[in-house]
Parts: C-alpha cells; structure tokens; sequence
C-alpha cells in the first residue's frame, strides 16, 4: 500500500463546488484507505493499492459522481516533504509562495519556454515534476506567469497550490 496526494484541479471554483465530506466519501467508496481532505480546495490524501490505473480511476469516480471534466495530478506522499523543502526562494511577508504540479513534463517545459519575467515581481523556477514560484500577495492572478500557466493549453496537465497548504498535507 502506498500513501497518495490526489490534487484536484477547479474545484470549488467556476462554478464546480463539492464538500469535502463528499469528496472522501468518494475515496472511501473506490476502496481507498486512510482518506483525509485537506482544506475545500480539491487536496485528498489517501492509500491505494498499485499505481497503474489510479489517476483513472479517481478522475472517471469524480466525473461520474460530479458532474463536471476532472482532471488530477497525484503525488506520492513520501515526495512532498522534499517538494515543499525543495522551494527555490526565500519567503517573505508580502509574497506568496506557490508551487505548480505537473502529470506532463513536456508541459511543464513548455510552460517555462520563452518565459520573460520581471524577476523583481515574480520568480519560477522548475523542479522534478513542478514548477517552483513566488509572486507579490495579491498578484497571483495578473503576472505573466500567472496569465501563462492559466492558459487552456495546461488545464488538464497542471495544477497549482500555495506552500501553506502543502505543508497541511504532509
């Protein structure tokens, strides 16, 4: 048995809003152990059995239940703790610190291609699986990082999540 972080990628955003009662419950449903969700931002933390069909299997159980297009990105729980050590930057008070997960490495490359950014706002860096970023607190929407990794194009290979909250993970 192996210990996962599901991330969930637009929930309780846009319209898609599911309670995290449901959401373990869900887990519970699928035959998955030790479920516990994490903040009502799509963040579940659970055991499974095997790995192969995982992402699928999660990804088919919220469509059907939800409703909605779900895409996921899962994390081997061991890996967090070095993700999280692993951030780039020095924290500050006036920033946020993010980092953004990625199922596709390709995407991840070419989120970060040709990337021109003012480094005295916004700094990425990339990571084994993630892309590594800080920007002032309330700009997370608006800078050029931002814009980019909000494009179409990464929907369904990325999601993003606040350092705070993957330290509640671990």
């Amino acid at each position: 048995m192996a210990r996962w972080v599901a991330l969930l990628r637009g929930v309780n955003v846009n319209g898609i809003t599911i309670k995290s009662a449901d959401l373990a419950a869900l887990f519970r449903e699928r035959g998955y152990d030790d479920v516990r969700t994490v903040l009502a931002s799509g963040n579940v933390v659970f055991t499974a059995d095997g790995t192969g069909t995982l992402k699928a299997d999660v990804e088919r159980a919220l469509r059907d239940r939800f409703g909605y297009d779900a895409w996921i990105v899962l994390v081997p729980h061991d890996d967090l703790a070095a993700i999280v050590d692993g951030f780039p930057f020095p924290s500050a008070e006036d920033r946020h610190d993010y980092v953004l997960f990625g199922s596709d490495d390709a995407a991840l490359d070419d989120l970060l291609a040709d990337l021109e950014l003012d480094e005295s706002v916004e700094r990425v860096a990339r990571g084994s699986g993630v892309v590594y970023w800080s920007c002032p607190k309330g700009s997370s929407t608006d800078t050029v990082f931002a814009k980019r990794a909000g494009a179409a194009r990464f929907k369904r290979t990325t999601t993003t999540r606040n350092a705070n909250t993957l330290r509640k993970l671990l």
